[in-house]
């Protein structure tokens, strides 16, 4: 860019420089929650931060799928536990409370409903289904969001502990730079605070009633001691994760008790459509071939709903309820973007024959 451009922006009205500055210091207390995080994930691993007597220095180590899923996962933090997050969450998680009230809400003892959440994230929906009384367990495979969760759930100190700046490194189809620095404050309520006002004894017996499992879905409940378990699995923005979905719909099944129901909104967004076998290294489809491994299974297959839902019937279910819901879920989105891109969610409820 020739001097006198950069000159212009750098000058009023402009005054690009002030907002590159600005920038950085939202960057800054981004970073501010990441090292929490890490610190906290480090302690929770038994690791210690300078091990052996060496400095553990862990810059420059990181690869771009590494910075990716960090990225991701300080942004979800903006989706799962703000206020301003809450139109996406209503979306989504929205109807599956609704949902789980409806089937559930004349047990008079909520804590013997057993309810499992794959995919769990930031453990969102595993917190707000334990806050109602259920006893929750969400599962996740990612050590990123696994890290994330437990420090949000577990070590924050108060509601509104940390600014986050959810957009502030997006510069594209943004209206006002007031719209791309926009600071929102989390968690939007103290987890422990709140679960141990709605168990009204200590927060020992909420721990009884709310877990998380690090592993991938199939291969932890895809074994005996998980079978007919749960009395609900939720699924959220995830069957379409699956590399097998017929895999994910026999685990589903095994898991739940007789008349158990299964509960999922989501697209069908399939996550290793464009992965063939030869794309991940070491792993070959001979090689992969009769072998259990869950996440990385060997072939995929994009169904459409109609599909899916004729699959689930064949598989032990009765489809109880289905709709394609058009009000449009965004995914960790600036709301005053030029860009919006929405997912119309297939929601249904499949009873376990």
């Amino acid at each position: 860019m020739k001097s006198r451009h950069w000159q212009g922006l750098a000058a009023p009205p402009i005054n690009f420089l002030a907002t590159l500055e600005r920038v950085d210091d939202a960057i800054d207390e981004n970073a501010d929650i990441a090292s929490e995080i890490l610190a906290h994930g480090l302690s929770a691993f038994g690791l210690n931060s300078q091990p052996q007597g060496q400095s553990l220095d862990w810059r420059g180590t990181a690869t771009p799928e590494d910075l990716s899923k960090a990225r991701t996962t300080i942004n979800q933090i903006y989706r799962d536990w703000s206020a301003e997050g809450l139109a996406e969450r209503n979306v989504c998680n929205g109807p599956v409370l609704d949902d789980i009230d409806k089937i559930f809400g004349h047990v008079s003892d909520k804590a013997r409903v057993r309810i499992l959440v794959p995919g769990a994230g930031l453990a969102r929906l595993v917190f707000d289904l334990c806050r109602k009384g259920f006893t929750t367990e969400g599962n996740e495979v990612s050590y990123h969001q696994l890290i994330a969760s437990s420090w949000m759930l577990n070590h924050t100190q108060r509601s509104r502990q940390f600014k986050l700046y959810p957009f502030v490194c997006n510069f594209n189809n943004i209206v006002s730079r007031e719209h791309q620095l926009q600071a929102v404050e989390v968690p939007d309520v103290h987890p422990s605070t709140e679960l141990e006002q709605t168990d009204g004894t200590r927060l020992s017996a909420v721990g009884d009633r709310m877990t998380m499992s690090a592993s991938e879905f199939v291969i932890h409940y895809g074994d005996g001691a998980h079978h007919e378990v749960f009395d609900a699995v939720v699924t959220v923005f995830f069957i379409d994760t699956a590399p097998n979905v017929l895999r994910y719909i026999e685990v589903v099944r095994s898991c739940l008790k007789k008349g158990g129901a299964w509960i999922n909104i989501g697209p069908l967004l399939w996550h290793f459509g464009d992965r063939a076998s030869r794309d991940t290294p070491g792993i070959s489809e001979s090689s992969m071939s009769g072998i259990e491994t869950g996440i990385e299974e060997a072939g995929s297959v994009e169904l459409t709903v109609e599909e899916v839902l004729l699959l689930i019937e064949q598989m032990g279910f009765a489809i109880e309820k289905h709709e394609i819901r058009d009000g449009g879920a965004g995914y960790i989105q600036n709301p005053e973007s030029l860009l919006l891109n929405v997912y119309r969610l297939s929601h249904w409820i499949a009873r376990k024959l």
